[in-house]
């Protein structure tokens, strides 16, 4: 289904409208705040994260729905504020949008989207003065295994990355031996800051081959529990129990679940 350019505005105008009315007539719209919405608001996110992993159309446009709404509630709550609205929300990011796009609005050229790339970091650095640093634009409240795949891309765009892919392995083994190294000696306070070091550099292996960790990651912790989960009903139809079986019976059925699992 495509609407046209004005019954998209016009959906836009009825959410904006409805909200109106709910945050005058409904008790637990008018009480929300930025930071009660908060916590709401990164739920959501996640949700849409879970229907795009499970690439469900209907799903996705549900979740994009949700994650919309707390948009427009922001906005809504800076204009009764009188700090900004729905309008300067849109204006900004049209504005970014042709700032940071120099190759399509401008005379600049970028013949690919590794060059695209660090023309926006390089942007997003001289944007204000050129006093921002590199790593500014990293948020701290990611989570860290999104967050060190968004500083290897930041640094990577100004230059700050191995010439070629095939050279990370180096620095994955380097990282594993230290790794053994620090649980041979019984040494506590290092072994975490290895297994750090070890898990970053596997990550920047992983963007140095165009994957993303969190995604790929995602997927084998589903593959894991759904062949966990036909292992477990498995061993119920057999009548035992998993925590009285040995790891080699247990073994046998992981190897059926690879094969009856499909995944």
């Amino acid at each position: 289904m495509s609407n046209t350019r004005q019954q998209q505005l016009e959906s836009l105008k009825n959410v904006l409208d409805t909200l109106d009315i709910l945050r005058v007539k409904c008790p637990w719209d008018a009480k929300q705040t930025n930071e009660s919405l908060m916590p709401n608001t990164i739920e959501e996110v996640y949700e849409l994260a879970q229907a795009l992993l499970d690439n469900k159309e209907k799903d996705i446009c549900k979740e994009l729905g949700d994650v919309l709404l707390h948009v427009f509630f922001y906005s809504k709550i800076g204009s009764e504020k009188g700090s900004f609205d729905i309008g300067d929300v849109a204006d900004s990011l049209n504005n970014k949008l042709i700032s940071r796009h120099p190759h399509v609005f401008g005379s600049v050229k970028a013949e690919d989207a590794e060059t695209v790339s660090r023309n926006w970091e390089e942007i997003k650095l001289h944007e204000k003065g050129g006093n921002k640093t590199v790593l500014a634009g990293v948020p701290g409240a990611l989570p860290a295994l999104i967050k060190a795949f968004r500083i290897q891309e930041k640094v990577a765009n100004v230059g700050f990355d191995w010439e070629k892919a095939s050279q990370v392995w180096n620095k994955v083994k380097e990282e594993t031996g230290e790794v053994e190294e620090a649980l041979a000696l019984g040494d506590n306070d290092n072994i975490e800051a290895e297994f750090g070091d070890l898990i970053f550099s596997i990550v920047n292996a992983a963007r140095l081959y165009g994957i993303n960790p969190e995604t790929a990651l995602e997927h084998t912790n589903r593959k894991f529990i759904t062949r966990f989960n036909w292992l477990e009903a498995k061993a119920k139809e057999l009548g035992r129990d998993l925590k009285s079986m040995s790891l080699d019976e247990m073994d046998c059925l992981w190897k059926e679940a690879k094969i009856n699992c499909g995944v």
